[in-house]
Formats: structure tokens, C-alpha cells, sequence
């Protein structure tokens, strides 16, 4: 990537990482972290040496910069965690920081679990609970973060329309904790959702990545979306779901 290639932008949005759902190798944590921080370092280098930087740039993070924190409520300026993925995103979000630096308004989206039918977590969920075998994960007290695809695309360009800069949280105003959220993508679905994995199994299946996501509970507030007056279009789960699967 050439400073020239990046040159006469008004934004530049990296939204770009390897996927983190499968079972968490040490190769496959490699990839997860590297595939973040070099592809940014990269790109920043080239926007801060561009012949006209943007005046704008969105970088992705996650969430998991938080780590696993009960029912304390999360905002933007809440401390990071001390887990894998919350180390991986205070390297991200750092690794942004030349761009902020060279007078570039930066903006790092904080994204929750985003609910959408072309990846992500939902499709994953549906054939469970399609065959009637859906159920909480855990004791299903943990809090879920969720937010559209389509408020994803709203709040990016309500970034861009704004002055808004540094982390984002990319979530709904109302999160739920995993059994409302079983509860209520089980009746979207008219299904049961009476066949619960005990934490131990989510463990046995999916190693690290059960603790620091599927179990991990982060009750996170879009305190800057919010404040800066992004319109939410799906605040409610029930509706939104009910809008992604055509209910």
C-alpha cells in the first residue's frame, strides 16, 4: 500500500481482521491479532505520508477491549480487560493513533454482537434453534451487546457526518442478558428454547473463545452515538430480529 493509493480521500473506513470465531489456536490467535495490527499499521503509515490524508478515518475494534465485567454498565472511557481479545484491541485502537496524531480525525468503532444474516454469530444460532434445540449458553446471565447491520451502517455514517473521534461503542441502547436473548429469538422463530450448554460444554467445543465470548458478559452503553444524537433504528431486539428474518 502506496501513500499515493490512499491520497484524496474525504474518509477511509478499515473494518478488515480475521474472523474470530472457530476454536483459538496459538496459530489461529496469531492470525486474529496480526491480521489487525499490521493491515492498520500499514494503512496509517500510508494515510499520514498521503499528498492529502483524509480528513476522516474509521478503524474497527471490538467490544472485547473490555473483557468480561458482570454487571457493570461500560462506556467509551471504562478501563480495558486483561484477556486476549481485549489485548488485541488496545493494540488496534493504539495502533491508530499516528493517524489521530497527524491532525487525521479518527474514530474507532467498538462493535457488540452484530446481528445480520450475511455472517457473523446470528446464522449460527438459527439452526439450533430452527430444530427446537436452541438454548442459553451457560446460566444465560451474562450480558449480550447486539446491533443491527443496519444501525451499523447508520452510526458509520453518522460518524462521518460528524466530529466525533476516538472509541465508539457500536452497540444498542438496550442490551439484553443471553437468555432474553434465547428467549426472544426463540419465539421470533416460534420455537422452544429449552435445551441450554452448560458452560463446561461450551468449553469442551469451543476452548478460549467460550470464556471471552460467548460466556463473557459486557453490559456496554453507546454513550457517544447516543450523546452525539445517532437516531437508533432498531433499539428493540425482538422487532429487530423479527426485521432480519422477515417475521
Amino acid at each position: 500500500m502506496t501513500p499515493a493509493s490512499v491520497s484524496g480521500f474525504e474518509a477511509v473506513i478499515h473494518l478488515a481482521g480475521e474472523s474470530i470465531v472457530g476454536r483459538w489456536t496459538a496459530a489461529k490467535k496469531a492470525r486474529i491479532r496480526d491480521s489487525r495490527l499490521q493491515g492498520t499499521r500499514h494503512l496509517v503509515a500510508a494515510l499520514v505520508a498521503s499528498p492529502q490524508p483524509p480528513r476522516a478515518f474509521i478503524c474497527a475494534s471490538a467490544i472485547g477491549y473490555y473483557g468480561s465485567r458482570g454487571e457493570e454498565i461500560l462506556r467509551e472511557d471504562s478501563a480495558p480487560g486483561r484477556d486476549f481479545l481485549a489485548g488485541v484491541c488496545r493494540e488496534w485502537e493504539a495502533a491508530t493513533q499516528p493517524a489521530t496524531a497527524a491532525g487525521i480525525r479518527t474514530a474507532n468503532p467498538r462493535f457488540g454482537v452484530v446481528l445480520s444474516l450475511q455472517g457473523g454469530a446470528l446464522p449460527k444460532m438459527l439452526t439450533p434453534f430452527r430444530l427446537g434445540v436452541g438454548g442459553n449458553m451457560g446460566n444465560g446471565r451474562q450480558w449480550w451487546s447486539w446491533i443491527s447491520a443496519e444501525d451499523v451502517a447508520g452510526a458509520i455514517l453518522h460518524l462521518l457526518k460528524t466530529d466525533v473521534s476516538g472509541p465508539v461503542n457500536f452497540v444498542s441502547p438496550n442490551p439484553v442478558t443471553n437468555a432474553e436473548f434465547t428467549k426472544t429469538l426463540a419465539a421470533v422463530l416460534s420455537r422452544p428454547a429449552i435445551f441450554p450448554m452448560p458452560a463446561f460444554a461450551a468449553r469442551l467445543i469451543f476452548g478460549e473463545m467460550a470464556d471471552e465470548l460467548l460466556l463473557a458478559s459486557q453490559r456496554v452503553e453507546p454513550a457517544k452515538l447516543s450523546g452525539s444524537g445517532y437516531a437508533f433504528k432498531d433499539p428493540d431486539l425482538r422487532v429487530a430480529l423479527k426485521g432480519i428474518l422477515g417475521r
